[in-house]
């Protein structure tokens, strides 16, 4: 019998997830201008007043953000782009700059529906109706891949913590299968879309997106996209189809690994949730 990719990835850390964990970072909470430096890139995603996501900036004009953000979580419907905000380093109720988004692309291989994909694929990006062109902030860049046991961080806003983003400056690559990563980071609702760090000499860039979380055998772990660079990186293929499609929504397929309600069990005993 084959087991699913994730099946096998939660056979293999479910053992490691307290040790890795004990050695985690706390979450650092990004409410001046001296904690927040260097982050500012980062900002929230306002979703038609109907809640956030984070999002991060990877161009002036140019927002990374997970895929299912961009559609109503009850009817699955696309949300019109023209009804999202990005709000750049927002914290404490103001932000460094406001901007529209002009369109918005999924991932060519998502495919969404009322009940959301745990998919690779759950990217998007978004073109600002203004580029950010502001002393200190940064857009960053895409990264190599990284493996299981690698550290990594995450900057993200929730719904405990709306006003200003926190930083969770060590967490572990536990394990990753079939394009998604499984991560021992301190995510919660209004994560999605927020940016995984590897930092290297010093210099952050960006090796995943947020996209759900997961409760293996009574632990909390992050699940997100494998990014790359490279002609054949998942970013690469967003930028293309913003070039050369405009916004892509599609239908959703049968058959797939969804994301499930909380309390409901799937058959790798995993249970799976948007943040």
């Amino acid at each position: 019998m084959v087991r699913s990719g994730l099946a096998i990835v939660a056979l293999l850390i479910s053992a490691q997830i307290s040790a890795v964990q004990a050695q985690d970072a706390g979450l650092i909470r990004l409410d001046t201008g001296y904690a927040a430096r260097g982050w500012e890139a980062v900002g929230r995603l306002d979703i038609a007043d109907k809640g956030f996501c984070t999002g991060t900036l990877i161009a002036p004009d140019l927002v990374l953000t997970a895929a299912h953000c961009l559609f109503d979580r009850e009817s699955g419907a696309p949300i019109d782009p023209a009804r999202i905000e990005f709000l750049a380093g927002m914290r404490n109720g103001r932000a460094l700059a406001y901007r529209d988004v002009r369109r918005a692309v999924t991932h060519p291989g998502y495919l969404p529906g009322a009940q959301a994909t745990a998919s690779q694929h759950d990217l998007a990006l978004l073109e600002l109706s203004q580029p950010v062109r502001l002393t200190g902030v940064r857009p960053f860049d895409i990264g190599l891949p990284v493996t299981a046991g690698a550290q990594v961080g995450v900057v993200s806003y929730a719904h405990d913590r709306p006003d200003a983003p926190a930083l969770q400056e060590v967490c572990s690559v536990l394990g990753a299968e079939a394009g998604v990563m499984v991560m021992s980071c301190d995510i919660d609702f209004g994560s999605s879309g927020a940016p995984v760090f590897s930092i290297a000499d010093g210099i952050a860039s960006i090796v995943s997106v947020v996209s759900a979380k997961a409760d293996m055998d009574g632990n909390d772990v992050a699940l997100g996209a494998v990014l790359g660079n490279g002609s054949d990186g998942q970013i690469e293929m967003l930028i293309a189809a913003l070039a050369g499609h405009g916004a892509v929504f599609r239908s959703p397929a049968p058959g797939q690994v969804r994301v499930v309600a909380p309390g409901e069990r799937v058959e790798t005993g995993a249970r799976f949730v948007r943040p």
